[in-house]
């Protein structure tokens, strides 16, 4: 699935900057996370806020608070390994879901840094996930 044209900007401008990106995420942390299509075997390419956590990165699947999972977390749910860019770096990570105390714990420091993920919570009756990505490969 082709990213949205929205979407595409920032994965641009995120490539051509080194991870640096202006309008509403300018100075935030941003990953481009490309996961393997779960129906379609192809790559599929989202950014994305995260949380650095230790030495895991911490993404939530709110997906603007809509009542469905977001795609990305589908394709991580059938084919964990996924490739991250963090900055100029690029690197293979093993997604796993985060559950119980730990994931509302990660889920509350996130909306903490940005409201908006409360404001998702609210939208919809769907438990957010919460997904840690573990680097695989130096």
């Amino acid at each position: 699935m082709m990213p949205s044209e929205f979407n595409q900007q920032i994965i641009d401008e995120f490539r051509a900057n080194e991870g640096r990106v202006g309008g509403m995420f300018e100075g935030s942390p941003l990953v481009l996370l490309t996961t393997t299509g779960a129906k379609s075997g192809k790559p599929s390419t989202t950014p994305m806020l995260y949380l650095a956590d230790g030495d895991r990165y911490v993404v939530i699947a709110s997906n603007a608070g809509s009542d469905r999972h977001p795609a990305w977390y589908h394709n991580l749910r059938a084919t964990p390994e996924a490739t991250a860019e963090v900055g100029a770096e690029t690197f293979e990570v093993k997604a796993v879901v985060v559950e119980g105390a730990e994931r509302d714990q990660l889920y509350e420091r996130m909306a903490g840094k940005w409201s908006g993920f409360r404001d998702y919570e609210a939208k919809t009756s769907r438990r957010i996930p919460v997904v840690a990505l573990y680097r695989t490969a130096a």
